[in-house]
């Protein structure tokens, strides 16, 4: 079984063996020749041969300038630097699915701190024991420079589509002299100077892997008190009442355990849900780095019917909530639950579904994205949404002070505090929300969904699945020739004004002739047909719209609440 970190393991130690990832090189340093073929390998048959659009945030003149770099310098870089190089081709992509992964190099050197992050602000985690009072101390300077300058400075060798990942990388090779002399902050061997808010600083000298093992360092560690008992666990998932109130899930790896299937726990959560009176569900994605996104199924369907019951669905995210963990966090969303926790590390539209590679000489590891997750055109939680850092609709840090006294900040938030979606009201409007909308302005009336739903493509844990299924009973959504509705689809307002048209003929809503709006359909609605027509006799669609805009979602708020007003 795949091994899990603790909160406090995740915050201890060096850093430098995050890097670490494969093999070592053959002893003999590679040749220009040999490096010159990986190099050709990297970008014809990985970058160029493999990704499904490499130049997408770069163009390729770029590219092909920083490889030239590279060949100009073969013969004389030693091979950490030249591997470095190779990150930073990489990372010319800016797809945080797409790495080389650097190895373990005989002459790989780091200095002996490392850094843990907590809400805005950066904090020494670990350090000689001479050093040792100075520990959770913030810092404010790395090489002279502000922190947050040299993690952009790292952003030329790391792969990140978003700052949150980009972070996280920095976090996890913070304290790698080959960086931060191949960057130009220090020169080469000389000390890395870490500045302290407290006017204090450290002077750190470069030392060998195997010197550095041989440390014992002071480490926050050696300070917790305890361990919250919602820290990450040793397994692929698990759950627990946390209160008579509270019951919590977490999800640690988008993979089924070899010895208990995400459906028998799924079964297992079920009898638990329905034996207690729980009113909200916590669902903890903080830990959870990916794997395959449809796993949880199981689990997301009896939830469905835990939120069906009246149960709130909250999901727990944070900087580890990566690649199908994140999916399964919009997915969240989309069945109308609460995103409460951290900015995640993944980003909402992204590249993905990864396939490895190994370069020829070296045997250096990477892997690199086969296709394009583009969710906003899948999920009607992402849409309007790109390639951006998935953001909580709650967002609390978890606190260093809280972490010393082993407290789960985001939990206890959750235990105590009502909670709500952010709503995004600009966002656009889908037509699968714009249903949504309309069945609450009728009062959601009471609806049964059979064993088959609404339509083909629905995915029958939608927060507005009862709505679709009301719409098409009624005659409002009547779905295309395949069945289909296109629910996440952005609606337009010929669409709006249909949809309109028929709920108000559904509910047999008549205009008032004497504030019968006069004047024809404007011809960006769709001229005269009847259920438009209804529409804009009833005064539901507004005359000064901009019919050839999109809406947002306050838009079909407005359109909802005029269509409630005018039933009484």
């Amino acid at each position: 079984m795949k091994q899990l970190k603790t909160l406090a393991g995740r915050l201890l130690g060096l850093c430098l063996a995050a890097l670490l990832a494969v093999p070592a090189l053959a002893a003999e340093p590679l040749s220009a020749k040999q490096r010159q073929e990986d190099l050709d390998f990297l970008y014809e048959k990985v970058l160029k041969g493999a990704h499904p659009n490499a130049f997408a945030n770069t163009p390729e003149a770029r590219f092909l300038e920083v490889k030239a770099e590279i060949e100009g310098r073969l013969e004389t870089v030693s091979d950490t630097a030249f591997l470095l190089d190779l990150m930073r081709l990489t990372a010319l992509v800016k797809d945080s699915h797409t790495s080389v992964s650097v190895g373990s190099l005989a002459d790989f050197r780091g200095y002996p701190f490392s850094l843990v992050r907590r809400g805005e602000s950066w904090y020494l985690s670990a350090a000689a024991p001479e050093d040792k009072d100075l520990l959770c101390q913030e810092v404010v300077k790395l090489a002279g420079k502000p922190v947050e300058e040299v993690v952009a400075a790292c952003g030329t060798l790391f792969d990140s589509d978003n700052p949150v990942h980009l972070r996280r990388q920095f976090r996890q090779a913070c304290n790698v002299a080959d960086i931060y002399e191949y960057l130009g902050l220090v020169e080469a061997g000389k000390p890395l100077t870490v500045t302290l808010k407290n006017g204090k600083s450290l002077t750190l000298e470069p030392m060998g892997m195997e010197e550095m093992g041989k440390l014992e360092l002071a480490q926050i560690s050696q300070l917790i008190k305890g361990q919250p008992e919602t820290a990450a666990r040793d397994a692929y998932y698990f759950a627990k009442p946390l209160t008579e109130n509270v019951y919590y899930i977490q999800y640690n790896v988008c993979r089924e355990a070899e010895d208990l299937s995400m459906e028998d726990f799924a079964a297992l959560v079920k009898k638990d849900l329905e034996a207690g009176d729980y009113g909200r569900v916590l669902l903890d994605l903080r830990n959870n780095g990916g794997g395959s996104d449809g796993v949880i199924w199981p689990l997301f369907e009896v939830l469905r019917e835990a939120m069906d019951g009246g149960a709130e669905l909250v999901g727990l995210i944070g900087e580890a909530t990566f690649s199908s963990a994140l999916i399964n966090a919009v997915e969240i969303q989309e069945m109308g639950g609460v995103l409460a926790g951290e900015p995640a590390g993944g980003s909402v539209c992204h590249f993905g579904a990864v396939k490895t590679f190994s370069l020829p000489n070296s045997k250096v590891r990477g892997q690199v994205s086969s296709k394009y997750l583009d969710l906003n055109t899948l999920l009607d939680a992402a849409a309007g949404r790109g390639v951006e850092t998935l953001e909580p609709d709650v967002l609390a840090y978890q606190t260093l002070e809280d972490t010393l006294e082993g407290k789960d900040t985001l939990v206890q938030l959750c235990l105590a505090a009502p909670l709500a979606p952010a709503g995004f009201p600009g966002a656009p409007l889908t037509r699968g929300r714009f249903i949504g909308q309309l069945y609450e302005a009728a009062g959601s009336p009471e609806v049964e969904i059979g064993e088959e739903l609404p339509f083909k493509d629905s995915f029958g844990i939608e927060w507005y699945l009862p709505a679709m299924a009301w719409a098409k009973e009624q005659g409002i959504a009547k779905g295309g020739a395949e069945e289909t509705f296109s629910a996440s689809r952005p609606l337009t307002w010929k669409e709006a004004a249909v949809f309109l048209g028929r709920t108000a003929e559904a509910l047999d809503l008549k205009p008032d002739p004497a504030a019968k709006r006069m004047g024809p359909v404007p011809a960006a609605l769709g001229g005269s047909q009847d259920a438009v027509t209804r529409a804009w006799d009833l005064g539901l669609i507004p005359a000064d719209a901009d019919f050839a805009k999109g809406l947002t979602r306050a838009q079909g708020e407005e359109l909802a609440a005029g269509l409630a007003k005018l039933m009484g």
